[in-house]
């Protein structure tokens, strides 16, 4: 309880908002433009200026909910799943980062949930899991399912991890949105609608990530994007103005 109490003294710092119609499931960026994500489309916009600069429009059936994306290279590689339906799938995805064009895709097929976030670390692939209760859940699994897997660069599983109980109760009954690795080595991982962003640690024994502190954010959940040319700088959405969000995170103690 006293960990939560400090936790919930720490903010990130709004620094401005860009328009995009397509801010609705997240955003990645990688310094010179930010990247609004949809369902089934994805913007490229000029952090500069606020200009289109490409877009992507995906068939919806055969792209039913994009969840988002990070840059990668040359890439943006974003991953996709079939919510709400279940069995629960997910492919992942590499479009140009200049001209969107989708280059390739990888099918995880029934994997540990429903894909939501992937990011690059240490030579591996690291992924969050979303599990939830009722609608896209499947039976016989909850929102205490949602997981974090450590994966090859070839996709084989190397390592899973479930989230503490303290991070678990503020998903309920939805499950994680969005995470990515700060430049401190913490893992950084949102819900799907609380204002709220979760520091967390890798433990080096065990299977539980250890909850480091809670920072309280201007959006609410949903995938977010690390600026790459602006340390501490962090994209979200807000879904509801259709907007890209940039807040300074507070600097942490790993």
């Amino acid at each position: 309880m006293l960990l939560l109490a400090i936790a919930a003294q720490l903010a990130a710092a709004e620094v401005r908002r860009l328009p995009a119609p397509e801010a609705h499931q997240g955003v990645a960026a990688d310094g010179t433009s930010v990247y609004a994500i949809a369902n089934s489309a994805i913007a490229r916009i000029d952090k500069a200026s606020g200009r289109r600069l490409a877009q992507w429009q995906g068939d919806p059936a055969r792209f039913k909910h994009l969840n988002s994306c990070i840059v990668r290279e040359a890439a943006l590689v974003c991953v996709v799943s079939n919510y709400p339906d279940t069995p629960m799938r997910s492919r992942v995805l590499w479009f140009d980062r200049q001209s969107l064009k989708l280059r390739r895709e990888h099918d995880l097929g029934h994997a540990a949930g429903s894909l939501t976030w992937l990011d690059w670390r240490d030579g591996s692939w690291w992924a969050g899991f979303a599990n939830y209760d009722g609608k896209g859940g499947e039976a016989g699994r909850d929102h205490r399912w949602t997981a974090l897997v450590r994966y090859s660069p070839a996709f084989e599983e190397q390592g899973r991890w479930r989230f503490p109980e303290a991070v678990l109760d503020r998903f309920a009954p939805r499950s994680s949105s969005g995470g990515s690795w700060g430049s401190d080595g913490l893992l950084y991982v949102t819900g799907h609608d609380r204002p709220e962003l979760y520091a967390l640690r890798v433990p080096a024994k065990g299977d539980t990530l250890e909850l480091v502190t809670t920072i309280a954010t201007p959006t609410g959940g949903q995938a977010i994007g690390w600026d790459a040319a602006e340390p501490r700088l962090l994209w979200s959405i807000d879904r509801a103005r259709s907007e890209l969000v940039a807040s300074r995170v507070p600097e942490l103690k790993p």
